[in-house]
């Protein structure tokens, strides 16, 4: 006993070196973030096109849109994570506009309405006066609006941090519609960390303000009467520029009287991701987002138009031949019904990734994505990219991008759709298309932040451009500017 009780006398320094050392090691472990982290991103974004949905499936698709996005990521401790995300978007939409494409439109106003609201705005302008086309903006207030959006993050990374944990809320506002959401994560590494295995879910909850094309909201509002609100001293025209008796059965009328039924709009995700390393020099992915959509998924700004319906207009007669041509300046034809699109929507996404090391100077990294809907929409997805590297602190990454759909079994173009049908869309969004975008940016890394802006350092800076092109007609381009800052103080 003496001697084991001496052992254990002996043994007591080095039990005490090996608990300092744990201690040791779990006071200086490695931090999941050393320091504040901070980035900014700027774009501006502009496009043009032929296919409105806000007017039918015709007319311009003129839209500029300016954005700025800050993302914060913020240390609690060793192993938590605070991020918060913020955006606001400014943009102005030419087709938006033409919810209300009618320069002279009200004349009455009742006293609860907005003075802002698109079915005043040019009151007290002259009997005769409302003219209009889907090929040009109207001074309509929905031309421009702002869109907010705040996502705030928590993260958990184990002792090991070989698991970390996450979740998420989210709040989104625009004129029309309030969204909030939130959200929980799961990522686990093992072999050796070579493998990785991630699982997240989401719940959206979105509540429609829905604003409505003029013509329709107005003939609900005023019951039918033709002569009422901007109808007033209006004269409305048959499809051969004759003016109609508004009293007629055959008169001008929505197909449908019904609008927005349910103002819900529920998103529920869940993604599933995995990731390999295969070598030193390739990495693999494999990943899926399945998402399902219930309450009213259709737009009710956006117009539909039957071919089984008689056509009327509001503006110059002698527009009417053609009003389908960009050279119509003063003639809207009334819309037959808005947007109805079913109430439920499954959506499955399936992708890959794989990045190849090439050499020092140049990395490969390319994907593929294949989606499909029970709305009848299939898609492919492939994109390239090469990353270039130009010195000690810049990179180059040109990038090519291809997509194509099919249509949705809904959706037909401008006055090819039918009354009978129990769905119908003309949102050229929705119709089988083949799409090309060509990008390239340039990138700046200091890994040193010798470049300071008041307390925080100067990680990075990044400068992109896209241009994208569709088989529809539709062109777009995008400049983006980012910077990526750490706290050095």
């Amino acid at each position: 006993m003496k001697i084991v009780g001496f052992l254990l006398l002996c043994m007591l320094p080095f039990l005490a070196l090996a608990q300092n050392d744990k201690d040791s090691t779990s006071v200086f472990k490695k931090r999941v973030l050393e320091s504040v982290e901070m980035d900014i991103l700027t774009s501006f974004y502009a496009q043009d096109g032929k296919n409105a949905a806000v007017t039918g499936g015709i007319g311009t698709e003129e839209l500029t849109d300016l954005a700025t996005d800050i993302h914060i990521s913020i240390p609690l401790n060793d192993d938590d994570v605070l991020r918060i995300n913020g955006t606001v978007s400014a943009y102005t939409s030419a087709s938006s506009s033409n919810l209300n494409p009618f320069s002279g439109a009200s004349r009455g106003q009742d006293e609860d309405d907005d003075e802002d609201d698109d079915d005043h705005e040019d009151k007290g302008m002259e009997n005769g006066e409302n003219t209009g086309t889907p090929w040009a903006a109207s001074s309509g207030a929905s031309r421009k609006d702002t869109w907010a959006a705040v996502n705030a993050s928590y993260s958990h990374s184990s002792e090991d941090r070989n698991s970390i944990y996450s979740a998420n809320l989210n709040f989104a506002n625009e004129y029309d519609y309030t969204s909030f959401g939130a959200g929980v994560g799961f990522v686990r590494l093992f072999n050796q960390k070579n493998s990785e295995l991630s699982l997240n879910t989401a719940i959206y909850l979105d509540t429609w303000r829905p604003e409505y094309p003029t013509e329709i909201k107005t003939y609900i509002k005023e019951n039918g009467d033709l002569n009422a609100d901007f109808f007033e001293g209006v004269t409305i025209l048959n499809e051969n520029g004759t003016a109609i008796n508004k009293f007629s059965v055959d008169a001008w009328r929505p197909f449908k009287t019904s609008l927005v039924e349910n103002n819900k709009r529920n998103t529920y995700t869940f993604s599933i991701g995995f990731l390999q390393i295969l070598s030193k020099t390739t990495q693999f992915s494999v990943f899926s987002d399945i998402t399902y959509q219930t309450g009213w998924l259709s737009n009710p700004m956006q117009r539909v138009y039957f071919a089984d319906k008689d056509n009327f207009y509001i503006g110059n007669a002698e527009s009417i031949p053609f009003y389908t041509e960009p050279k119509n300046k003063d003639v809207f034809q009334l819309a037959d019904d808005i947007e109805r699109l079913p109430d439920t929507r499954f959506k499955l996404p399936i992708g890959v990734r794989i990045n190849q090391y090439v050499n020092e100077f140049l990395v490969l990294r390319s994907y593929y994505r294949y989606y499909l809907d029970d709305w009848g929409i299939r898609s492919h997805t492939i994109n390239l990219e090469l990353a270039i590297k130009l010195g000690q602190n810049f990179s180059f990454y040109p990038s090519y991008r291809f997509y194509n759909q099919t249509a949705a079994t809904y959706f037909a173009p401008f006055e090819k759709l039918v009354s009978s049908n129990a769905y119908y869309t003309s949102d050229f969004d929705l119709s089988t298309y083949n799409a090309n975008q060509v990008g390239f940016g340039m990138k700046y890394t200091d890994i040193f932040t010798s470049a300071h802006l008041w307390k925080f350092g100067l990680k990075g800076l990044t400068i992109d451009y896209s241009n994208y092109a569709r088989n529809t007609g539709l062109k777009a381009a995008i400049v983006s500017l980012g910077a990526s800052f750490v706290l050095t103080d």
